[in-house]
Formats: structure tokens, C-alpha cells, sequence
């Protein structure tokens, strides 16, 4: 009995996850990454805002969102925020397979963060007030950011359908 349950589980296959998962599963890593060298770029003052401006220090005072604890918390948040990032990637450009787009795409992030919803944040002076190493290197940032996911997630959307109509041929 024990030998032919050992062979049942043996022949089960797992069950796949979806593009969409693994979508989002790039777009927390993405975030994770982003947010951590967001953090690096920061201390070496290469930008002289960090990802705890935006996220924590704008509504909060605490103490301790200055230290350790407020910069993990943030690149937490920032890796759950980059979650709807990937999944409005998935849905509008899975099928464009380019870095081109990614870049672009990392770009139009940038313009969105440090342009159109800087007012809501108070503490983090306008676009006009940056310095140029801040703007280069946080353009330079999210477009990382955005080539690592759209490419990522666009390559795993072409690869996968790759692999079903190949699977589909060897059936017929």
C-alpha cells in the first residue's frame, strides 16, 4: 500500500502558476529591489530623497520611522505598491516584448511619482527644487525598475505562450 501511494504522488504534476502570479511575484521583487536601492542611493547622497519621504514621513512623526525600522517598513510598502504596478503592466503591455517599453514605462512611473502626485506629498520639495543628481538618479532608477518588469513580465507572457503551442503541436 505505502509503495503504490509513494507512485501516486510521484505522478501528480503540481499545478502551474499563472503568468498573472508570476507577474506579481516580479513586481514585489521589483519593488523590494527598487525601494532597497532607492535606500542606497540615499545614503550615499546620490538622492536627496528616500523612499521614507514619500511613504512614512508625510503622514507620520514618529521616531521611529527615521530609523531601521521606518526604512524596512517602507521598502515593505513600496514592494506591495509595486504589485499594481506590475498587474497595470501585465494588463496594458504583456504583449509588447521590448526593453524599449519597460523604459518607457519606467519613465512614465517617474513622471507620475516626482510630477503629478508630488503635491500630496508636503516634505518632498518640487521638481523644480531637486538638484540634478536626484533627477538623474532616480530617472535612472525607475528606469530600472521598469525595464526589470515590463521586460520580465513580458517575457514570461511570450515564453508561456511559447510553451503551450508547442505543448498544443506535440498533442496533435
Amino acid at each position: 500500500m505505502g509503495n503504490s501511494d509513494q507512485r501516486l504522488e510521484q505522478n501528480k504534476q503540481e499545478e502551474p502558476i499563472s503568468v498573472l502570479s508570476r507577474s506579481l511575484l516580479t513586481g514585489f521583487v521589483g519593488g523590494l529591489l527598487g525601494g532597497f536601492f532607492g535606500v542606497v542611493l540615499y545614503y550615499f547622497n546620490f538622492s536627496e530623497v528616500s523612499p521614507k519621504s514619500y511613504l512614512l514621513r508625510s503622514w507620520l512623526t514618529a521616531s521611529w520611522v527615521d530609523g531601521w525600522l521606518g526604512t524596512v517598513l517602507s521598502i515593505l510598502m513600496i514592494g506591495v505598491i509595486s504589485l499594481l504596478t506590475a498587474f497595470i503592466y501585465f494588463i496594458l503591455f504583456k504583449k509588447v516584448n521590448s526593453l524599449w517599453m519597460g523604459i518607457a514605462y519606467g519613465a512614465a512611473l517617474w513622471f507620475i511619482v516626482f510630477y503629478v502626485i508630488q503635491p500630496i506629498f508636503p516634505n518632498i520639495p518640487s521638481l523644480g527644487d531637486l538638484n540634478a543628481n536626484t533627477i538623474v538618479s532616480t530617472i535612472c532608477l525607475y528606469i530600472l525598475y521598469g525595464t526589470f518588469i515590463g521586460y520580465s513580465i513580458s517575457y514570461d507572457y511570450t515564453d508561456t505562450l511559447h510553451k503551450l503551442r508547442s505543448e498544443e503541436e506535440r498533442n496533435k
